[in-house]
């Protein structure tokens, strides 16, 4: 937001007064003593000329020198405060014209300010930092956007195709169109909330309580209980009580969305999901390890980015929309946690998202 101020003095022009004021103040007083050293030693009488000057002389040869003195200090305080002033302010005409190119959208330009290290180097570094910051998250969001787009293309295009077709054969069995039709809505359902939720959670827009990463554990698999027995895996939960401070709605997601990965991405007979809840002095843990295929570190790490649901994991139902893991760490990172996703050696993976531990809640 712009705001219309009245135009004022330059910073410079003000260091530059402030250095002269300054400068003549140290003059004036330096001369004021010895003027006063002076009086000490001359009397206030007209003597002879064997007795030397009086205090009239002394008046009459000091007071133009020290003006004219005084002159010089004005004269040189302010060529030198304007030089020196401009040398000081150098490193800020920098980092204003970076602000204003990333005003103007451009976020590739850095400052890179040389020199030793002092507080305008540490403002430019500062600034640099948030504008890699800022171009990496921008580049983010506009990868994010395409890969939205495109999503939500999918279920529109074939929604489309479904319609023409009955349109164009209205003796066709309506039956079938139903219900290929309503497959297609729910997964556009779906997609849309799960855009919402992870919308939410880059915001930060929620209220935070107490809430045990435990309870949600056991609440996460006695809700998913019915797919782990469709395919055929066992859930193991195990661990000690884990209070942390965020919202339960939000944890409760993440924790369903590790469980829902675990059980639909694992063997496809006898398969094991083991879920352990852990408490360190300054943080809790929630892991979440399940069997599978053997995939190699360079296909996990693609894991937790929006829409890259990775081929080889892929089963021909519940297979999500491709922002399970990718909703889970933005979750974790708006309760200030991490979430670190490894494969674990004879297949499958190991997931821990460890959040700030939070005192338990009073008792009552």
């Amino acid at each position: 937001m712009n705001v219309d101020r009245a135009p004022g003095l330059s910073v410079r022009l003000k260091l530059t007064l402030s250095y002269a004021g300054f400068l003549m103040v140290a003059g004036a007083l330096l001369l004021a003593v010895v003027w006063v050293f002076l009086l000490r030693y001359v009397p206030d009488v007209v003597g002879s000329p064997m007795l030397g000057p009086n205090r009239s002389d002394l008046q009459a040869a000091f007071v133009p020198k020290a003006a004219w003195a005084l002159a010089f200090l004005l004269l040189f305080g302010l060529v030198g405060g304007w030089i020196l002033a401009g040398s000081m302010l150098a490193p800020l005409t920098r980092i204003t014209h970076a602000t204003r190119l990333a005003a103007g959208g451009s976020l590739s330009h850095r400052i890179q300010l040389e020199g030793r290290n002092d507080e305008f180097r540490e403002l430019a570094d500062a600034f640099d930092t948030m504008l890699a910051r800022l171009e990496a998250h921008d580049a983010e969001q506009q990868r994010f956007a395409a890969n939205a787009s495109h999503e939500l293309r999918t279920p529109l295009a074939i929604t489309q195709t479904l319609l023409d077709v009955a349109r164009n054969d209205p003796n066709r069995d309506t039956g079938e169109l139903v219900d290929r039709l309503r497959y297609v809505n729910n997964r556009a359902i779906e997609l849309t909330e799960a855009l919402l939720l992870l919308s939410r959670a880059n915001q930060r827009s929620f209220a935070r309580e107490h809430v045990d990463l435990s309870l949600l554990a056991e609440e996460a698999t006695e809700t998913l209980l019915p797919l782990a027995e469709k395919h055929s895996v066992t859930i193991e939960t195990a661990g000690d009580i884990t209070p942390t401070f965020g919202s339960h709605a939000l944890l409760l997601q993440m924790t369903t969305n590790l469980l829902h990965n675990a059980v639909v991405h694992n063997l496809p007979e006898r398969g094991t999901v083991h879920v352990n809840t852990a408490i360190g002095p300054e943080s809790v843990m929630l892991t979440v390890e399940n069997t599978g295929e053997t995939l190699s570190p360079t296909l996990v790490s693609t894991f937790t980015e929006p829409f890259q649901r990775g081929t080889q994991r892929i089963r021909t139902d519940h297979a999500g929309v491709g922002l399970g893991l990718a909703i889970v760490k933005s979750i974790a990172q708006a309760h200030d946690g991490t979430l670190t996703i490894v494969p674990r050696p004879t297949g499958g993976l190991r997931v821990t998202v460890q959040l700030p531990a939070a005192p338990p809640p009073p008792a009552g």
